[in-house]
């Protein structure tokens, strides 16, 4: 046999491999034509606001399962992913194939405009309230906490509740001066987004706001800049901060502490979809549900360390487990029309002057 042929063998025998093992029982009967299909676009661009190191695993899983597919991933703030996004909608240039945004609202949003529908086969594996419309997908679970550092604040001193940092600022603001950490709302999709949603969860929340930044209040567009920050304690406590971020850095930092506020707790659901002009559309379906599948989830909860929206998987790090653990304070934030509310311009930008007014920024 010759040189050439073997090759063609062994070319083959990797398209049966990877078709194989991409084809989960109980997937419709047609799922294989997606997979030859996504085979032959080779490749999936990913927009994601999700850190590139914490995706590495995700990524990995995605490509020893799919051999012939190559994972195109790039990272982006919240705002700068939206802003691109559109751009190269209305342009009709080459785009991602997926969006992958924490920032719920204009994730959401993008979705309502560009999406294209389709039923992941996952679908009913996830709780109701994270499928929007067979079109975007919540695809994690993740408590909003607090952050603080752990050489300065004392053990009976740390806020279990927003009312309660609002109190240990006010209480102390020399000693809080500059010190309180928390997203930009204005740089950032996301800050806004969970500020709007504590806004909504906390009958209180303008006073609660206008204490904790009573002593000045120190806002970035960056969760990497704030638990730095913290943990060198040129900051003493963050608030609104991911807990997956928070959890990895406080496994490898002994300065950083995290606390679950008790009168409610945020959770987050990275928002997915697929582009309506995707170029690798069979790639992106692909990815989607590997993305909300039982394997998917449990890389995305054991490897990337970020909460699982699954309740099947090995470990606590799911719904199961972070409710076990929290309970009722747990208050997710349902991937619907209610996001949207406040990306209306000029309830946007009413809501913008009231946070500078009562925070001083």
């Amino acid at each position: 046999m010759s040189k050439k042929s073997n090759l063609f063998i062994v070319s083959m025998l990797t398209l049966s491999v990877g078709s194989a093992l991409a084809a989960p029982e109980n997937y419709p009967a047609d799922y294989q034509k997606i997979i030859d299909a996504a085979n032959k676009e080779g490749k999936v661009v990913i927009y994601s606001t999700t850190d590139t190191a914490a995706a590495a695993p995700i990524i990995k899983g995605f490509e020893t399962l799919y051999p012939n597919i190559t994972v195109e991933y790039n990272d982006m703030n919240s705002t700068e992913l939206y802003n691109r996004y559109i751009s190269e909608q209305a342009s009709s240039s080459g785009s991602g194939d997926v969006v992958w945004s924490s920032a719920m609202d204009t994730g959401l949003k993008l979705a309502t405009d560009y999406a294209l529908t389709y039923k992941s086969p996952e679908a009913g594996k996830i709780p109701t309230w994270a499928v929007w419309k067979d079109t975007a997908y919540g695809t994690t679970y993740e408590p909003l906490v607090f952050i603080y550092n752990k050489r300065l604040i004392k053990e009976d001193e740390i806020p279990k509740s927003h009312a309660a940092l609002g109190e240990l600022v006010k209480s102390q603001p020399d000693r809080f001066k500059n010190k309180v950490t928390t997203y930009d709302i204005e740089k950032s999709a996301l800050g806004f987004m969970l500020s709007v949603e504590d806004m909504k969860n906390d009958a209180k929340y303008w006073d609660h706001l206008k204490d904790i930044s009573s002593a000045g209040m120190v806002v970035q567009s960056s969760t990497g800049t704030m638990l730095e920050r913290v943990s060198s304690g040129e900051n003493l406590i963050g608030y609104n901060i991911l807990e997956p971020y928070a959890k990895t850095r406080a496994a490898k930092d002994p300065s950083l502490g995290i606390a679950y506020p008790s009168d409610y707790t945020l959770v987050l659901s990275r928002v997915t979809f697929i582009s309506k002009q995707a170029k690798n559309v069979n790639a992106a379906k692909l990815w989607l549900d590997y993305l909300l599948s039982q394997k998917g989830q449990d890389i995305v909860a054991n490897q990337a360390n970020i909460t699982s929206i699954r309740d099947d998987i090995n470990g606590d790090n799911d719904v199961a487990g972070t409710t076990k653990l929290l309970g009722n304070s747990l208050k997710p934030i349902p991937v619907n029309e209610t996001l949207l509310e406040y990306l209306e311009q000029n309830k946007r930008l009413d809501y913008l002057k009231k946070w500078r007014s009562v925070t001083g920024k």
